[in-house]
């Protein structure tokens, strides 16, 4: 995308907001603020049902994105897939922060990442609660997600999914 092309998106359309994941754009609502009319997009989270508005022109600097493509959740899979994960000897509230950083960063790629060492970790030692918690939240955006890019049910690709877990 160039600098000049702005993220367009338009009434029905899916998108995806960091940290919060796949969300539809329900309305686009013009509004004064500060002497100035500004235009937003109002976003329900598919997750929650919340609603989000978020000013067009501030879209792309919130990370608001189209949802992936085939190409990328075939990475997603090979990143799911990998076996090599180093577990560092980091405090485990260090450990946590950098996760959480990874999530709230909006790549579909660095919430896969944190989801396979979530799942990898908890075959070796159960997790804590915080860590539970973690592994659901990348989860829950990972399925969605996918879910929303290829128009399958949730359950069908959180299947698809565990079935990398079960295999490798």
């Amino acid at each position: 995308m160039q600098a000049s092309e702005q993220l367009e998106f338009k009434v029905g359309d899916k998108a995806v907001y960091p940290a919060q994941g796949a969300a539809e754009v329900v309305s686009i609502k013009e509004m004064d603020i500060a002497g100035g009319r500004q235009k937003f997009y109002v976003l329900k989270i598919l997750d929650t049902d919340r609603k989000i508005m978020v000013p067009v022109t501030n879209a792309e600097n919130v990370g608001l994105r189209p949802p992936i493509s085939e190409d990328d959740i075939r990475e997603i899979f090979v990143i799911l897939k990998e076996r090599t994960i180093a577990f560092d000897n980091q405090t485990w509230n260090r450990r946590y922060r950098g996760f959480m950083d990874k999530i709230k960063t909006g790549s579909v790629f660095d919430v896969a990442e944190v989801m396979r060492d979530r799942y990898r970790l908890k075959a070796e030692k159960s997790l804590s609660f915080g860590e539970r918690k973690m592994l659901e939240t990348a989860r829950n955006l990972i399925v969605k997600e996918i879910a929303v890019a290829r128009a399958k049910s949730e359950e069908k690709v959180q299947a698809e999914i565990e079935k990398i877990f079960e295999t490798n």
